[in-house]
Parts: C-alpha cells; structure tokens; sequence
C-alpha cells in the first residue's frame, strides 16, 4: 500500500524512533497527512492522559483506516518490487524494497550487529499486530554485484512514481517494477544481508509472524506475515555518521581531574576541531571548550574488529574506568547523540548544563560492521548511525 502521487511528499515521515514527543506533535500540527499519525499516535491524546499501549494502537488503526478511506493510501493490486533513491548534494545511495523472509533472518542469512530491548519489541509487535501492517523500512545492506547494480540502473532509467525533495533537504524517488522477477533472481547471487537499521522492527516483525503463524494450522510458509518490508542497498553506497555520547555529570571528579585521569590513556593533541579526523582520535567538549585526544596506540587492539571500535575504546577507557558507567545500555547518566548534528547538540547539553562533558567520536567504517555481523557478534549499543533515513509511509506491507 502507498500514497497517491500527489500526498507523498506530506504522507512520507522520519522512522517512529527518531523523532522526540516535542517534535512529534508539532510535525503533525503542522501536516496533518503526516505518517508518523500512524507510527506515533501518542500525540493525540491530550497532555496529561496516560493511555495504554493497546489505546496507542487502536488509535493507529483507526487512522491507518481513515488514510485509506480518504484515498490518501491504497493498495497495489499486483505484486511488485520498487528501487528507492535517497540523495543529498555530495551522496547517494539506490536500493530495492522488497519484502524479505523472516525464516531468513532466523537463519542467519540476514545477518544483525545488535542487541534488542526486549520492550521495545514488544512494543512494536503490538503494532503490527493490532494494524495487520508493517508500517516502515528495515533498513539492510549488502555487498553489490554487478546484476543487481544493472537492474537498478535500468530501472532508474524510467520514470519514477515519487520525486520529491523532504524537509531535510533529502531528495526522496521512487521507481515501480512490476513482477519484480528479475530482482528476485539477482538476489539469489547475494549470499548475505546485513541489518543496518531496524533491529527491533525486524525482531518484532518476527514475533508478529510466530502470533499468527500459532494463529493458523494451515501455515504455508507463503503468507504476508512470514515476511519482513525491507530497503536493501549496496554496502559501498552507504555511509556510517558518528554516534556520539554525552555525560550527565562527571561522577564527583573536578573537570581537571577528568582531564588528567584521561590523561593516563590518551594524549592531548590540540583544541582544534569538534570532529576527529582518524580512528584513535576523540574530541571531548567540556565548559572551557573543545579538546582533542589520541589513545595511546599500545591500547589498539587491532585484530579485534570490536575491541578497535572507537565507542569500545571509549567504553573501555574512559566511561567505565573514569566516570563508572559501567552498562552503556542501562545508565540514565548516558545520553546517545547521532547524526549530522550531533556536535551541535553536544554543545547544548553541556551549556546548558544537562551534560558536564560530550565526546565526539570517529565512526565506525562498514566493513567494521560487516566484519562484526558476519563473526557473530554484536557491536556495542548505539555504534552506528545511517543518514539519510529512509522514510515510513512511502510503503506499508499489509498483512
């Protein structure tokens, strides 16, 4: 199901989970055609109210109703895959939205590099489920082969069905192939996919599918539950932007003794800058300004792909040793800022005094993240952040 040609732009929305209550509702107060009615409905509630999850999602049901009566979404009456485009001046990536197999994903052969919090999938499932719809892109990368690459070329080729600029200045198209065979054969050369973006929706697209599929005795293996919606894009376009933290106080310690305990581990090698240039580099904002450090190069684990990571040597020298944050996943005093922004945002939370000290950190590269996902293993939480965001509500996989 998708938008009609001229609602798209107003339809298409930011993923439910990067967008804060304050922004939700004045983005809907603004456009009332906006998607996130459907992934994010809290906000009509009145302020004050309280409403239970399962309140939420009938709320999103009902709406999700309302945008197809009012002939704002329908749905396509023949099966098919679409290219997707996402460019913004100096960067560009094209990728294949299809749905793909949940069965999959158990297996391994869509591979992830996280960890899930367990009610944030529940949460989520809730929403399929009460919807009968997957309502937004999981984000997924591969390694690009030639056939795929030709395809999506050919495709590009032709006239898109959407072509519009988002409010982020992201510039959004979409291309419409019918059948869509030939991807689905192209695909068969791709040994592996990886999870770039959206553990928690393809974690909870799973428990949808084991609800229904205990809901229905005659399971085939064919139906729609037993897929997950999915944006695929060639590794090599893709770019990883840092994911940076900030810290609510500094754990009893003067801002010269944090200095000079970081001192231990690292050197200083300028005040120059908000951004590291190189891995092994950190900038670190404080009341008096920015400050640049270099781990000392003993402590680079270089045959550990996760041990290299920056935010690991950060976690393993600096947040747990010094400021005893020793669970990034559990510490309220730990803020995760990504994107673009970030440094800006630093800046804030450490002038107004809701941080004592920010770190800006060099991100991770995706070979790290492939290197990682195909070990196994899980990188540590919030290490990566992908720019541009795909958008919900471009297409919604109904169930």
């Amino acid at each position: 199901m998708r938008p009609a040609a001229d609602k798209a732009e107003q339809v298409a929305c930011v993923p439910y989970d990067v967008v804060s209550k304050d922004q939700l509702r004045s983005f809907v107060d603004e456009n009332p055609l906006s998607f996130l009615r459907v992934t994010r409905p809290r906000y009509e509630f009145e302020r004050g109210q309280r409403p239970s999850w399962g309140q939420i999602f009938e709320k999103a049901k009902t709406n999700l109703a309302w945008f197809r009566q009012e002939g704002i979404l329908a749905a396509d009456q023949d099966d098919a895959v679409y290219v997707y485009r996402l460019s913004n001046g100096d960067h560009s990536q094209t990728g294949v939205v299809a749905c793909c197999s949940i069965d999959e994903y158990e297996s391994g052969l869509i591979k992830k590099h996280e960890n899930v919090k367990p009610d944030k999938v529940d949460e989520r499932a809730g929403h399929i489920l009460t919807l009968r719809a997957q309502t937004g892109l999981i984000f997924l990368a591969f390694r690009g082969t030639q056939t795929v690459s030709h395809l999506i070329a050919k495709t590009t080729a032709g006239q898109p069905i959407y072509d519009f600029d988002g409010v982020d200045g992201v510039r959004h198209t979409l291309w419409r192939v019918d059948g869509g065979e030939e991807f689905v054969k192209a695909f068969r050369e791709v040994p592996s996919i990886y999870i770039a973006d959206g553990h928690h929706r393809i974690e909870a697209a799973r428990l949808a599918r084991n609800e229904l599929r205990g809901q229905t005795p005659s399971d085939t293996g064919n139906e729609d539950y037993n897929y997950v919606m999915a944006g695929m894009f060639p590794a090599e376009e893709l770019r990883i932007l840092p994911y940076n933290r900030a810290v609510r106080d500094l754990g009893g310690l003067s801002e010269e003794e944090f200095i000079d305990r970081l001192k231990t581990n690292f050197a200083e090698i300028g005040s120059e800058g908000r951004v590291p240039e190189r891995h092994g580099d950190m900038c670190v904002y404080i009341r008096d300004g920015w400050r640049c450090f270099r781990v000392n190069s003993n402590l680079l684990h270089e045959a550990d792909p996760i041990e290299r990571l920056d935010v690991s040597i950060l976690q393993t020298y600096v947040l747990g040793p010094i400021l005893g944050i020793e669970d990034a996943r559990t510490s309220e005093r730990l803020t995760f800022v990504g994107g673009k922004k970030s440094v800006d945002e630093i800046e804030r939370l450490v002038n107004t005094g809701e941080a004592a000290v920010g770190f800006s950190l060099y991100p991770p590269t995706m070979d790290d993240m492939l290197t990682v996902s195909d070990m196994g293993e899980t990188m540590p939480p919030k290490s990566t952040w992908f720019e541009p965001k795909l958008k919900d509500g471009l297409l919604v996989h109904l169930i």
